[in-house]
């Protein structure tokens, strides 16, 4: 591991121009060409940068997509020649996306587990998972917590889930995913670490601060979560950038998929939520969104820049810096602002819940419980159509939030745009919809109806059934398609990909934790990610042996019926088996599978993060593939101090806060 982490150092260092100015998270001013433009319109295409890097992806993702499908497809009559003719040429061949959702360190683990079942350098992956599928990748989207697992993978030099588990066995310092402690306690009962990160946490955004930036809960939050994720760089990224990726030899090759991070825009002076909030992407070149309501992209390298229409106010001076890849990725899943709103409505210790409730009292007043991109980098923008809200762009700040509080918690708006003319999107859904923690198809029903709205000019979805049909036709516990025959959408405005839907659901361990579980001992950890493993692979493929012969049939399906070639016969029965027949079974659901209330998720908040979910699971010796997990239960001890004396401000400031906290523990 020591070698690995020093390689990892090397690649982020060799691209140090893109690193923050300052070293630091302290943005600063840098000089950009005088007529620099750092806006475009979303609408008409690609950007430049992107269409540029998919000309070296391509051909890297087509040889190893069909690699895979021709082993996956091996016992399936005529499928060699109807793959060789597919993959043919470039305009041909098909190209996949996946999207991992959101749900804590719950999604960020069980996607961990799904990923790497995908994944050829997984060990068993080939034999018992879907191994090289994710080398033929071109897109991987996340969100909030899928985002943690996605973004730890990406900014890691492209690193493996099985490199990050066999680190699980290293006690050093530069361990990926050390969730022993919770971001709250990160030295456990070693009270100087724990304020020592704390205090390194608050002199950065302090810091920034007083360099004239805006700060928010998410400045913190995302500081506290990069510990765990970069944990081999000094500080946890502290002056690490999103744009770094795009100078790293492994992204600029095409060697890896294209990573995507969504978060919501929230209007300003609103605080509702819903199917009508713009979608934000962030990716290695650009951030902004697709959806009427904005469509443009910024450079995401100059964010905090002051624009006009994406023009410097300051010409020839723009900022660089402020893309702290621990702040984006804390942008993503800002929801745990919601989860600290929730928190005196529960049986925490009394420390935790003065602690959210004073700081949250302070912070929502202004609107600084979410995270704030000031200045507005599409300020005065002209993309916008007259009847649309001009809002955002008529903003002085921009405010984003958590991608999944529209509902849809797989981040699917990016994978499904007509310019990025995908096949298929692997949908890996950790949510927890219901009462018992386990998806109900939420996120693809919102979606779905996404498009009927406001914000679905321009964008095609496959029908879904209900929620209520999910559950009662198991639909939520097994790998369903969606979108199987294109000549059934021909209504809607083009034909969307294919939706392969891999839920979370129980084969050899309790995956099912609170989103607000914040510390995971290396078994629970192991026992979260090989059951993910599990979840992708219907048992490590012995729920069913065909069943990655189906998956292949899936990446061939809309070429197959554009090229109107025939289809295999095991195809037709695969589809059968797999694709939503369109039956609806929408009776209400009761009590473990219904769908969770405002109260359950509030227990859920106690139990997650009050005590350690029970659970844990045999050793997988650095594997996730057949291996079989057993559950125990645990209960591990919390404070239950009373910190009222502490808080006892009815305005307390964040550095107050935060010198209380270190002077508390």
């Amino acid at each position: 591991m020591q070698l690995k982490n020093l390689v990892i150092a090397a690649a982020l260092a060799a691209s140090a121009d893109a690193w923050s100015p300052t070293n630091s998270y302290v943005p600063a001013n840098v000089s950009c060409a005088d007529d620099i433009k750092l806006i475009r319109e979303a609408s008409k295409t690609l950007s430049d940068n992107e269409t540029s890097w998919l000309q070296k992806r391509d051909p890297i993702a087509s040889e190893a997509l069909l690699a895979f499908v021709q082993r996956a497809m091996a016992n399936i009559s005529s499928a060699d020649d109807l793959a060789e003719r597919i993959f043919s040429n470039s305009s041909t061949a098909p190209k996949i996306g996946i999207a991992a959702s959101g749900g804590g360190y719950r999604a960020m683990l069980s996607g961990a587990g799904m990923i790497a079942a995908m994944d050829n350098r997984t060990v068993g992956a080939n034999e018992h998972g879907l191994g090289g599928l994710l080398q033929g990748s071109t897109y991987l989207a996340g969100l909030s917590g899928g985002n943690w697992m996605t973004g730890t993978l990406a900014w890691n030099n492209w690193t493996s889930v099985q490199d990050i588990l066999n680190g699980f066995y290293n006690d050093s310092d530069t361990q990926i995913w050390d969730l022993d402690h919770s971001v709250v306690t990160p030295g456990g009962i070693n009270v100087f670490k724990t304020g020592s990160r704390w205090d390194h946490i608050s002199d950065a955004v302090q810091a920034k601060q007083d360099a004239g930036f805006n700060i928010s809960l998410a400045d913190v939050w995302g500081r506290a979560l990069a510990y765990n994720f970069f944990p081999s760089l000094y500080r946890g990224g502290v002056g690490y950038t999103w744009s770094t990726l795009r100078d790293t030899d492994v992204f600029k090759n095409g060697e890896m998929p294209f990573p995507i991070s969504v978060a919501d825009g929230r209007y300003p002076g609103t605080t509702v939520i819903n199917l009508n909030a713009t979608v934000f992407e962030f990716n290695p070149f650009e951030m902004g969104s697709w959806d009427p309501t904005l469509n443009s992209f910024a450079d995401v390298k100059y964010l905090g820049t002051n624009v006009s229409n994406g023009s410097p106010v300051n010409q020839g001076k723009c900022i660089a810096g402020f893309d702290n890849t621990g702040f984006v990725m804390g942008t993503s899943s800002t929801l745990f602002n919601q989860f600290l709103l929730q928190l005196n409505t529960t049986s925490l210790p009394s420390f935790i819940q003065s602690l959210a409730k004073h700081f949250l009292n302070d912070l929502s007043d202004d609107y600084n419980d979410i995270a704030i991109y000031a200045p507005n980098p599409f300020r005065d923008a002209d993309t916008i159509a007259s009847n649309y809200s001009q809002s955002i762009a008529e903003s002085e700040y921009l405010f984003l939030v958590d991608g999944g509080e529209d509902l849809e918690n797989i981040p699917l708006v990016p994978l499904i745009q007509k310019q990025r003319d995908l096949d298929v999107v692997f949908a890996l859904d950790n949510s927890a919809d219901t009462n018992s923690s386990w998806p109900d198809g939420t996120s693809l029903v919102s979606t779905y109806q996404r498009q009927f709205g406001l914000q679905g000019n321009g964008m095609a979805f496959p029908y879904v059934p209900d929620e209520n049909t999910f559950v009662n036709l198991g639909l939520n516990t097994k790998p369903t398609f969606f979108g199987c025959d294109a000549s059934n959408m021909t209504d809607l405005d083009y034909i969307p990909p294919l939706i392969v839907y891999i839920p979370n659901s129980y084969h050899s361990y309790q995956g099912n934790q609170s989103t607000f579980k914040l510390s995971y001992s290396t078994d629970e950890r192991i026992g979260v990610i090989q059951n993910g493993f599990e979840s992708a692979t219907r048992g490590n493929l012995t729920d069913d042996s065909d069943y990655i012969g189906c998956i292949g049939c899936a990446i061939l399906r809309r070429k197959q019926q554009s090229l109107n070639a025939t289809l295999p016969s095991e195809c037709e029965q695969c589809f059968t088996n797999y694709c939503w027949n369109g039956t609806i079974a929408s009776a209400s659901v009761n009590g473990s599978d219904a769908k969770a209330t405002t109260t359950d998720i509030a227990a859920a908040t106690a139990e997650g993060v009050d005590s350690s979910a029970t659970g844990s699971s045999t050793s997988v010796s650095g594997t996730v593939s057949h291996t079989s997990s057993t559950k125990t239960s645990k209960t591990k001890s919390s404070k239950s101090k009373n910190a009222a004396n502490i808080l006892n401000a009815q305005n307390i400031g964040l550095f107050s806060l935060i010198s209380a906290l270190m002077n508390f523990l």
